[in-house]
């Protein structure tokens, strides 16, 4: 296996890491088949997680949003409790009742090429308003250079 490749599939690209032995893996799956494998113990107890970190669970597995992000990738991750306010946000929920809109969600949840996918459907309004609503609800913008009345 060449340096950076999945240790799954033995994908040539390999953007994830094993929290616990550090092997390169190219996606879920690959990341579930390690894991089953995986003998390097258990470093870190639930209590250190970082607060709000995300956790799925699936029947008879789960993973955390940890063994599938690297370091690089921690900057972007957005903390569980403003991942809710998109749960709570009624702007949003209208937009999902949009058939069209989820699916477009759907597809870009199943591609092999998300990036060139979303960049596509960037161009579609009702896409772009769906993610400027969450962005807004995400990271609402500060309100400088607004004059008070």
């Amino acid at each position: 296996m060449a340096a950076g490749g999945c240790g799954g599939c033995g994908a040539a690209v390999a953007k994830y890491r094993c929290p616990r032995c550090r092997e390169p893996y190219c996606s879920v799956p690959c990341c579930r088949q390690h894991k089953e494998r995986c003998a390097a113990p258990r470093h870190s107890p639930p209590a250190s997680r970082p607060p709000g970190a995300a956790t799925a669970h699936t029947p008879g597995n789960s993973w955390s949003v940890e063994d599938i992000l690297t370091d690089s990738d921690e900057q972007d991750r957005v903390p569980l409790q403003k991942l809710k306010r998109l749960g709570e946000s009624e702007e949003l929920k209208d937009l999902l009742r949009n058939p069209h809109l989820r699916q477009l969600l759907v597809a870009v949840d199943q591609a092999e090429e998300r990036n060139s996918l979303m960049k596509r459907y960037m161009q579609e309004p009702l896409f772009v308003e769906f993610v400027d609503c969450c962005l807004r609800i995400v990271e609402p913008p500060e309100k400088e250079n607004i004059l008070p009345e």
